[in-house]
């Protein structure tokens, strides 16, 4: 082989190697399907936005996206405002069927933010994509991030659906006790009519009670006068 074609296949096989040196490798978890298509050609792998949003945050839960918020509770704190680094649990809607998790890569204002997240929209007609700070905006009518439209690549836009959220679910650990987990969760809870009416009936029923209550224990404290009296007259 002359000197001059060595250098070239040389220089080739080292740039191959280079090339597969420095391609990103990816947890099996985070490949869903084959990597390559009919042809044989190489694609990127396929990632779902469950894995993908635990490697960006750290936020340790596994299972599908929608048992997130519930998974989340007395593990890590959980609100209504996006924190970059947070996680936007989405509920299942539609075909959403199995909700989705993104996370907060910055807070442009009390309506937008900017998300990391993965197989949200198709990219040269493919899913299983990342797509990194892409707009989502806040069109809950009290501004408490319960619905958004999240940018969708095909149009170059925003989509125009709304899709639910249960919250943000930040990487701080809860350290709430269990029984201030409890307290908060039942604040939620709307007492029923029946419910109040016992306790309404129980304080109008208090006085006449208290007034029994502090006859029995006059009767109480005369008693041993009464006793004592009697002996000395015998």
């Amino acid at each position: 082989m002359p000197l001059q074609m060595k250098g070239w296949v040389g220089l080739l096989l080292a740039t191959g190697a280079l090339a597969f040196i420095g391609a990103p490798a990816f947890a099996q978890d985070d490949i869903y399907g084959s990597a390559a298509d009919d042809s044989g050609a190489d694609k990127q792998p396929y990632r779902q936005c469950v894995p993908y949003a635990r490697e960006v945050t750290g936020i340790q839960i596994y299972g599908d996206a929608w048992t997130w918020w519930d998974q989340a509770a007395g593990r890590y704190a959980r609100g209504h405002t996006p924190r970059v680094g947070a996680v936007m649990a989405f509920e299942p809607s539609g075909n959403m069927t199995l909700g989705h998790v993104a996370a907060v890569s910055r807070v442009i204002d009390s309506r937008t933010v900017l998300l990391s997240h993965a197989n949200w929209s198709p990219i040269d007609g493919r899913r299983g994509q990342i797509e990194d700070n892409v707009e989502a905006v806040d069109v809950s009518p009290d501004n408490d991030w319960s619905e958004v439209r999240v940018w969708y690549a095909p149009i170059d836009g925003l989509g125009a659906t709304a899709w639910p959220v249960a919250g943000f679910i930040y990487p701080d650990r809860d350290t709430r006790s269990p029984l201030q987990i409890a307290s908060a969760d039942a604040g939620a809870i709307t007492p029923s009519r029946a419910f109040l009416k016992a306790f309404d009936d129980f304080d109008r029923a208090e006085p006449a009670r208290a007034e029994l209550t502090a006859k029995a224990s006059d009767r109480k404290r005369k008693a041993p006068v009464n006793l004592l009296a009697q002996v000395a007259r015998n």
